[in-house]
């Protein structure tokens, strides 16, 4: 099997694969598509962040707005006051002194008056207070646009990093479900040599108890088949190493077939020209950035808001009848000095724009790149998948003149046998250039966000290879 295909691509049909217990589920391209955008953990996990901004952003919808609220308590007390009396009985001393007649000189003597050194008074008392009050911010400078704004950006960041999450995922599939084709066509392949060679080592053992071969022939072909049957069992071990990776992509608990064949599309697809377009319009990599430089942006509005003066109107009224307490007006802000440079501050803000300007500027020129190599890798694939053709044709014939010259006297297994592992070669390396080009289209349609028209390039395939 070539080396070059990737082991963790593919499920092998139920045919090939004999260790599978459960029913095997032919399954086209777009179901599972559709599988694996139903039941990804993982694009399942993007979409709850976007809808968390989402919420967030409506939460925040009516920022600015006036805020009302209600208050009330219930209280008890308990005051003590003492009062010190000894001034007042001083002065009553006094005033009594300075009488015409002294009270205690009088016919019948009275005493002068006296109270207490010093008095307490308690006072125990309980109720209750209710009372509704309103803040209207009126002017901000812009703040709270900043603070909507730079949610929205969060939110639209969240939907790149969810659109580049299915973008991947939809190429990963391709790569198990169109890899599970390869592995089944490989492992069918090294079997069916495997058979035959089985026959002609047979064969030749035959033939040297009857004299008409030599002992090196005999082993030449016993040789051939030891190494056919490691090549079948380990293409048949990695064929179903694949199909548990692409059963759990498409989260199944049976088997997979895949009845997408590979395909190739004998002419080219769309020009550079049109994938470049289209990926600085959809790739995900730059709406991040986008999303990116808008949130820079509205925190440097936020700490221009911070200069300004703020104008807001409250009130407050008791909750009572009669002649309630209440309180309104108009109030304004205005920082005049603080202890943090806002200077500083808004120019850290203005570096943050200029560096998403800049992340902007490398990551169209990237992507541009990435979008020419993978437009040039198909390109690539498709040429050397039509190169295949004659040597596929050549193998056949070679083994069809083989097989008539082991029957006519005029070769030998041996040759025979080369031409069967070479048809087996061939054909497999024939697969794994369809299945290159396949995966080098699904990767030229994610760097350009178009991954979900990979199944209009399968309708359009006028070569299948099944």
């Amino acid at each position: 099997m070539n080396p070059r295909y990737p082991l963790f691509t593919a499920w092998l049909p139920l045919a090939v694969c004999g260790a599978a217990h459960a029913q095997a589920n032919a399954m086209s391209f777009e179901t599972a598509w559709d599988r694996v955008k139903t039941g990804s953990d993982q694009l399942a996990a993007s979409r709850a962040a976007v809808d968390g901004k989402s919420l967030q952003a409506q939460a925040l919808k009516n920022l600015g707005g006036p805020v009302v609220s209600l208050s009330a308590a219930a209280f008890a007390y308990n005051a003590n006051l003492n009062v010190n009396l000894d001034p007042i009985n001083q002065r009553l001393a006094q005033v009594n002194q300075r009488l015409p007649i002294p009270l205690q000189n009088l016919p019948i003597p009275l005493p002068v008056p006296q109270f207490p050194s010093n008095y307490t008074y308690n006072r125990y008392d309980t109720g209750t207070t209710k009372s509704i009050s309103a803040v209207w911010p009126i002017y901000t400078g812009g703040a709270n646009d900043a603070v909507r704004g730079f949610v929205s950006a969060q939110e639209s960041e969240a939907r790149a990093d969810a659109d580049k999450t299915g973008y991947e995922l939809a190429t990963l599939l391709v790569q198990r479900y169109f890899g599970a084709q390869l592995a089944a066509r490989a492992a069918a392949l090294r079997q069916s040599a495997l058979n035959d060679i089985r026959q002609h080592d047979e064969a030749t053992a035959k033939m040297l108890a009857a004299g008409v071969i030599s002992r090196i022939e005999r082993l030449q072909a016993q040789a051939a088949y030891e190494e056919a049957k490691r090549n079948a069992s380990k293409a048949q071990d990695d064929a179903e190493l694949a199909a548990i990776a692409l059963a759990r992509t498409v989260k199944s608990d049976a088997p997979v077939v895949p009845d997408t064949p590979l395909f190739v599309l004998t002419q080219p697809v769309e020009s550079l020209p049109h994938f470049l377009n289209e990926a600085l319009l959809r790739h995900p990599g730059l709406a991040k950035v986008s999303a990116k430089k808008a949130q820079a942006e509205q925190l440097h509005h936020g700490e221009e808001a911070l200069r300004k003066p703020q104008v807001f109107a409250f009130g407050q009224r008791e909750l009572k009848p009669g002649n309630a307490d209440w309180v309104g007006g108009i109030g304004v802000r205005w920082t005049l000095f603080d202890s943090v440079d806002r200077n500083a501050l808004a120019a850290a803000s203005g570096k943050q724009i200029e560096q998403a300007e800049r992340t902007e500027l490398q990551a169209r020129s990237d992507i541009s790149l990435l979008v020419e190599k993978n437009w040039r890798s198909v390109e690539q694939a498709r040429r050397q998948f039509l190169a295949t053709e004659p040597g596929v044709a050549l193998a056949h014939e070679v083994l069809r003149l083989r097989t008539a010259a082991l029957r006519g006297g005029t070769g030998t297994a041996l040759e025979l046998i080369d031409a069967e592992v070479n048809q087996a070669k061939v054909e497999t390396e024939r697969a794994q250039v369809a299945f290159d080009y396949v995966t080098a289209l699904a990767r030229l349609l994610e760097s350009c966000g178009l991954s979900e028209e990979f199944s209009a390039y399968v309708r359009r395939a006028d070569v299948k290879v099944n």
